[in-house]
């Protein structure tokens, strides 16, 4: 999927005087759910950049008590043109959609649901979870695959470990000491996830294709990245270039999520759980959604979104509609 003849010029990511190496992305908190939200991190997308790679959302929770914030309890809701990547370090989530799959999220293992042209899906907590803790991923589709079907892969990648570290790799493949993961994970780009976990005072290189950009969200403990100091809850950017990231733990142990991905090179349209390219068809989308949920049993109307069984909770009705055009996301050069 890359331009390898309009590569980026390599980095040299020994230097570390240069603040533009590493760009800091802070969260915003945001409710999720009703009265009884739990708050979540958001990193991506926000106005200084919406992208990283073709991962347009990350979401980080927790560690939450459910008993107290009411936890992960999501009704039925759509999305287009879009991969869901849930990951989650305690806690597990039942996961059902329209196109027939179910499925329990569980720390360590991915669960990547591809909407394409049109998919719904509820994420309830089971009744055993008292801690949940994780993050949600989305990453865009490009234009020759966001009218697929839906599908859903569920994969447990096996741990690879040196002295102080280990890694998951869920998508993609990331290499440390020699030791290269590949996960077997269908995307429609380039792209990279894993977790890793950093004992107090280690450093590592990890291997990265030049033509990618990188983020790494700190969940807990005090890393750096390319020698710049990334606090928990932030996400780290690095722009395509690096054949390297240096991260190093300092006194307490680093538990982080990395993400990459070649540049997606398309202006996407996002609006609530829609990615989209115009205005007019997300507003498209919109429609349709509200229509079905609406539908008579049986309605002739087009089934865009899917079906769901009739005893599971109300579906979320979309939000109002803007009162400004909507407008494409385009990154920074």
């Amino acid at each position: 999927m890359s331009n390898l003849e309009n590569s980026p010029a390599e980095i040299d990511c020994s230097k570390v005087d240069s603040p533009a190496e590493v760009e800091i992305l802070t969260p915003r908190e945001v409710p999720l759910g009703g009265p009884r939200a739990m708050t979540v991190f958001r990193t991506l997308p926000q106005k200084q950049r919406s992208l990283i790679g073709a991962w347009c959302f990350l979401d980080h929770y927790g560690p939450d008590d459910v008993k107290a914030t009411g936890g992960m309890n999501v009704p039925r809701h759509p999305h287009t043109g879009l991969q869901t990547v849930s990951w989650l370090f305690t806690g597990q989530i039942n996961h059902m959609d329209s196109a027939g799959f179910k499925a329990v999220v569980r720390p360590g293992e991915v669960n990547l649901m591809t909407a394409g042209h049109g998919i719904s899906h509820s994420e309830i907590l089971t009744e055993d979870t008292t801690i949940l803790h994780g993050a949600q991923l989305w990453t865009a589709l490009p234009e020759h695959a966001r009218d697929m079907e839906h599908t859903f892969e569920n994969y447990r990648p096996e741990p690879v470990n040196g002295h102080g570290w280990t890694m998951s790799v869920f998508l993609g493949s990331y290499e440390i000491d020699g030791q290269r993961s590949v996960s077997p994970v269908s995307t429609h780009t380039e792209l990279s996830g894993a977790e890793l976990r950093l004992e107090p005072h280690t450093e590592i290189e990890i291997v990265v294709p030049k033509h990618h950009e990188h983020g790494v969200l700190v969940d807990s403990g005090s890393l750096t990245v390319n020698g710049h100091e990334v606090a928990p809850r932030e996400l780290g950017f690095v722009r395509a270039g690096c054949t390297t990231l240096r991260l190093a733990a300092g006194e307490e142990a680093v538990l982080a999520l990395l993400i990459g991905g070649e540049p997606l090179n398309e202006d996407i349209l996002m609006w609530w759980n829609f990615v989209g390219r115009t205005h007019e068809e997300v507003l498209a989308f919109r429609a349709q959604w509200q229509a079905e949920i609406s539908a008579e049993p049986g309605d002739a109307s087009e089934d865009r979104f899917g079906p769901f069984p009739p005893d599971t909770p109300t579906a979320l009705p979309a939000p109002a509609l803007p009162t400004v055009r909507l407008r494409p996301r385009v990154n920074p050069s």
